[in-house]
């Protein structure tokens, strides 16, 4: 085989393979397409936007963890911990991906917590006990623990209690103004309760923080007094759908979690109705059941434009007063009327009846939601 001495020529079009032997040392500086790695005394965020794109490497100074970019998509990006492998920088989202809780309830006030999973079908399990009962109430989710606020009659205490483990949940502040039937749905910061009975209707919008155990604060108002209506949430947005407004409500509000203000009403559900869960998936609200008479409908409105739901399926039994939960894929509902201990769920993707996976442990109806 022939051998060839290269002093200060260029090679164009030779193959890696035909290399062989020691390369040089080379000046660095000279190389190109090999990625770097930025350096900071603090973490990426999701909005920092990689100009390298997928790949990217980030090394915080400050902690020697290391990051890469595993979703480059603007102002949304997801930076996958390398180093420890755990505390992902990622977006928030509502849905669960684990487990649903069902907490609380009537028959009469409960205190019991149920959990049950989102990735295989079956009974739930019980997970501990709230701080007292609670029937009527909101339920609300933070990455770590579950909330419940307002209380059967007219109570304004707000209690959590967390999703990694069965110790007995706490008191942890009080809504702005006392009631029951109120609609929870909340940011990734903050907890918001609308609307509800005291004993009247009523208009209110409150917020409590995740950061800390602290009351509410009244941040705005529903355009009418409504109570028993559907929550959802999307990533920028509280929905408060159907309900009791004097006769059985239709309406969609609609209010912002960036800035403390009045809901709007922006579209309306197919079946005006109360005691009705809710449910969100990543782009769309669904408003499940109700009663007055006994509804089976499930209703589904976009999060990309105020427009009116469509029907899109029916649960097993005409039922309302059940916890709604969302998961990624799928929407559940657990107990309801008449003591139900039923758990159903649907799929978001496809226009379809929901079906029953499970039980929770004890039936009582009221109980509020919530997911991780």
């Amino acid at each position: 085989m022939s051998t060839w001495k290269i002093t200060d020529r260029v090679i164009e079009g030779l193959s890696s393979s035909k290399l062989s032997g020691a390369l040089p040392t080379v000046d660095g500086s000279a190389l190109t397409g090999v990625p770097g790695i930025t350096k900071s005394a603090s973490d990426p965020a999701t909005d920092t936007n990689p100009s390298g794109g997928l790949g990217t490497l980030w090394g915080n100074t400050t902690s020697g963890e290391l990051f890469s970019c595993s979703d480059a998509t603007t102002d949304e990006n997801v930076w996958t911990n390398i180093g420890a492998g755990t505390g992902d920088v990622q977006p928030y989202t509502f849905q669960g991906t684990i487990s649903g809780y069902t907490s609380g309830g009537r028959t009469p006030n409960k205190d019991v917590i149920d959990k049950f999973s989102f990735t295989s079908d079956g009974n739930a399990t019980d997970h501990g006990d709230l701080h007292t009962t609670f029937g009527y109430s909101a339920g609300q989710s933070s990455t770590t623990h579950g909330y419940i606020a307002g209380v059967y009659p007219y109570g304004n205490t707000i209690g959590k209690f967390a999703f990694v483990s069965n110790v007995t949940g706490t008191d942890v502040g009080n809504l702005f103004v006392g009631r029951d039937g109120g609609s929870g749905h909340n940011s990734e910061t903050h907890g918001y309760t609308s609307g509800g009975f005291i004993p009247t209707t009523n208009n209110t919008i409150d917020k409590f923080t995740f950061a800390s155990d602290a009351d509410a604060t009244d941040v705005g108002n529903l355009p009418i007094a409504n109570g028993f209506a559907a929550g959802q949430s999307s990533e920028t947005h509280g929905y408060h759908s159907g309900g009791y407004a004097g006769p059985n409500s239709d309406t969609i509000d609609k209010f912002s979690f960036s800035i403390d203000g009045n809901a709007t009403d922006v579209a309306n559900l197919t079946v005006a109705r109360r005691y009705v869960p809710g449910q969100s998936s990543s782009t769309h609200g669904y408003s499940s059941g109700g009663v007055l008479p006994a509804f089976n409908v499930i209703d589904r409105f976009t999060f990309a434009s105020d427009a009116d739901a469509t029907d899109v399926g029916d649960l097993t039994v005409a039922r309302g007063n059940q916890a709604g939960q969302s998961a990624t894929t799928h929407g559940y509902l657990s107990g309801g009327s008449s003591s139900s201990n039923v758990i159903e769920k649907f799929e978001y993707a496809a226009s379809a009846n929901s079906t029953d996976v499970g039980d929770i442990t004890v039936g009582r109806y009221g109980p509020a939601g919530h997911q991780v």
